[in-house]
């Protein structure tokens, strides 16, 4: 599969990607669209990824600029759970393990296909200081090495004025619950 988007839909991204930037300043106050703009042109596999994550429901938006590597990242910032990442196990060995109604897939490869990482807690949190997501669903975040070598996964949400995070089975999954992705440019 080729990671290249067509000319039309390289305008439609930073199209999407202008719109969402302007309307969410608060997210991004010491960033200029320009020089984000700028880098991504020169990572055609990165809009490719921005992309997927567009197609997908994810609303990404530039949220933090990491000054050791010199990279904007970019979180899914939609509010809710789109239903195109529902209903998935945690990993690949997750799924594997479910005999009995497995789900369609898992979010670890969904993710790895679509160029992203999973959101770590740190990353969650700071998501949370930009608004209310996840009020009604939830979202799977990385999980720590030793959590899933004991069979579990966490996912978080934002209820009762607060962020909570929680675990469960890695093969357990959800319709009200997805993953939610960051992308570095």
């Amino acid at each position: 599969m080729t990671k290249q988007l067509s000319p039309q839909q390289t305008k439609e991204l930073i199209a999407w990607l202008k719109q969402r930037f302007e309307e969410n300043m608060s997210r991004h106050q010491s960033v200029e669209r320009s020089d984000v703009q700028s880098k991504l042109e020169k990572h055609s596999s990165k809009m490719w990824s921005l992309y997927q994550m567009e197609e997908t429901g994810g609303e990404p938006d530039v949220v933090e600029y990491d000054d050791t590597t010199w990279e904007y990242m970019f979180y899914d910032c939609c509010k809710e759970t789109p239903k195109w990442r529902r209903s998935l196990c945690y990993d690949r060995e997750a799924l594997e393990s479910r005999k009995k109604f497995p789900p369609k897939d898992n979010v670890i490869d969904v993710a790895t296909r679509m160029g992203i990482e999973l959101l770590t807690q740190d990353q969650y949190i700071c998501l949370q200081s930009f608004g209310e997501f996840d009020t009604k669903t939830s979202s799977r975040i990385k999980t720590p090495d030793d959590v899933r070598e004991l069979g579990g996964s966490l996912f978080a949400d934002f209820r009762y004025g607060q962020m909570f995070v929680y675990h469960n089975g890695a093969e357990s999954y959800y319709a009200s619950r997805w993953f939610r992705g960051v992308l570095r440019v």
